[in-house]
């Protein structure tokens, strides 16, 4: 192509050449190139399909062909975009917070079964990052406090302007490392998404994880470190009868259930996320 027809390129042109050069990665590239395209153009996807004899102006493209290139070389969407929805609310994101994946909206509809409409009280989230869960639970039940903690002040502020941006009022945020701030015998749940994959897992180093911030991830102790954390102190934290929920890797549910057990908790059990792997832990204090 030569600059002349690529000056020349409308919409639908544009996707052709974004889908090519997306292929490789054995990815939705279609579908990326849309997303990327839309960004790109400030425009929703609607638009692009409305309006596919466009042609963009030299700016756009040059920050469309930006937008593959760097796509090309690996680096998430969400993080492109700055963007991800999860829950039906959409996410600022950043590159110090994890990208929110479907699996964790288990975590949130269990968290709901256990958090009646009528209840009122309070619910942590213990490593917020973005706030994707504590935003999903407090669209849901505006009637509970949720006080959202994470140890990276950054990671704060985008939770903080997320629920800003979506009018969420009931939740309050904090840095902190875990339960260390929360009071004792306080909370009606608390729910963590904790890092739990172990330094030398393979996976680290494919897709999206190579570009996510390693302290969100990973975990000593073949990824259990975090997890035993919040487990020992939590139990402190939550109202007798209080529900303690954790998301976790797909083998290590039977660690994380003897964890549970060996610090006196009850009602342990655990739950498969909507790919049939197991994700959740539950379980309450006595």
């Amino acid at each position: 192509m030569t600059a002349a027809d690529r000056s020349a390129a409308s919409i639908a042109d544009l996707l052709v050449e974004g889908a090519a050069r997306l292929a490789p990665l054995g990815v939705a590239a279609r579908l990326e190139a849309e997303v990327l395209l839309a960004h790109a153009l400030d425009r929703p996807r609607s638009h692009l399909a409305a309006w596919p004899e466009r042609v963009p102006d030299a700016r756009e493209q040059g920050h469309y062909r930006a937008l593959l290139a760097a796509r090309a070389d690996g680096t998430p969407v969400a993080y492109l975009t700055g963007r991800r929805e999860f829950w039906s609310l959409e996410l600022a994101l950043t590159p110090r917070t994890l990208i929110p994946r479907p699996e964790t909206e288990r975590l949130v509809e269990l968290a709901l079964e256990r958090l009646p409409a009528d209840a009122r009280g309070r619910v942590a989230d213990l490593g917020t990052g973005s706030g994707a869960i504590a935003l999903a639970l407090a669209s849901e039940r505006p009637g509970l406090e949720f006080l959202a903690i994470d140890r990276d002040p950054e990671a704060v502020c985008v939770a903080r302007a997320n629920a800003a941006r979506h009018g969420l009022r009931n939740i309050v945020f904090a840095v902190a490392d875990w339960c260390a701030p929360l009071p004792s015998g306080a909370f009606l749940a608390l729910v963590c998404n904790p890092p739990y994959i172990a330094p030398t897992d393979p996976h680290l180093e494919r897709g999206d994880l190579r570009f996510e911030p390693r302290a969100a991830l990973v975990a000593a102790d073949d990824g259990l470190a975090d997890l035993r954390a919040v487990i020992a102190d939590a139990r402190r934290c939550l109202v007798p009868g209080g529900h303690l929920l954790l998301e976790h890797g797909y083998t290590q549910a039977g660690a994380v259930g003897a964890l549970l057990a060996a610090a006196g908790y009850r009602a342990i059990g655990g739950a498969t996320d909507h790919a049939g792997q197991p994700r959740v832990a539950f379980a309450t204090a006595p």
